[in-house]
């Protein structure tokens, strides 16, 4: 939904190709740009579509190169059609970001076509996040590649949720948190005997990972 477009609009050039014609974008293409003092790799990858479609070799390549760079990257940018809503395909390739433990922003595109009625945007959201209940965590922001409203604010969300992603918290503090936690919600008992949460250790982050010794 616009992949392309909006990959030419932050780029402010015409580094891939765009039409009307869904899935132009037969292979992942790679930009590296500044902006605001920050480094961004942009992987315009192609589109992926149902199974039941994809009859050409090629397009199968494309679709496996697409999943890869969904592998690869940080966050992944996963772009709506607001006209369309959630599809089911969009429901699939949300639930290959969410499994995979990617960062990720939940962009409406096309913005600028949608006759803005009293709301409108907050009950678009309130749709999407009942068609995507696992990803309650990532922003939904609004934007037109076309017209270039909302893309710069898009990269400093980006920026904002890739440092979510990547942070690191002492033990210190997150053991305060959960012993507050168990304060508000004590852990069930077995048997008549309560289960005891020793303290909680970060192992990693991209996403964020915590182990409970229990």
């Amino acid at each position: 939904v616009g992949k392309s477009s909006l990959v030419n609009r932050i780029l402010g050039a015409e580094r891939v190709i765009v039409s009307e014609r869904p899935g132009t974008t037969r292979d992942a293409v790679d930009a590296l740009f500044e902006h605001e003092g920050r480094s961004f790799l942009l992987v315009d990858t192609a589109g992926i579509r149902r199974k039941s479609r994809i009859n050409d070799p090629t397009e199968r390549y494309s679709v496996l190169r697409a999943k890869k760079a969904i592998e690869a990257c940080d966050l992944a940018l996963l772009l709506l059609d607001p006209a369309e809503g959630v599809t089911d395909q969009d429901k699939r390739i949300a639930g290959y970001v969410h499994e995979r433990g990617k960062a990720c922003i939940l962009a409406v595109n096309k913005w600028d076509l949608v006759k803005k009625e009293e709301r409108a945007a907050n009950r678009l959201k309130a749709d999407i996040y009942a068609a995507l209940p696992f990803l309650g965590y990532a922003p939904v922001a609004f934007i037109s590649a076309l017209t270039g409203k909302g893309v710069f604010r898009l990269l400093a969300l980006a920026a904002s949720v890739y440092e979510e992603f990547a942070r690191s918290v002492g033990t210190g503090p997150l053991n305060a948190l959960l012993a507050d936690a168990l304060l508000r919600n004590p852990p069930p008992a077995d048997k008549g005997k309560r289960l005891k949460i020793f303290y909680a250790t970060q192992v990693k982050a991209k996403p964020p990972t915590f182990v409970l010794f229990v």
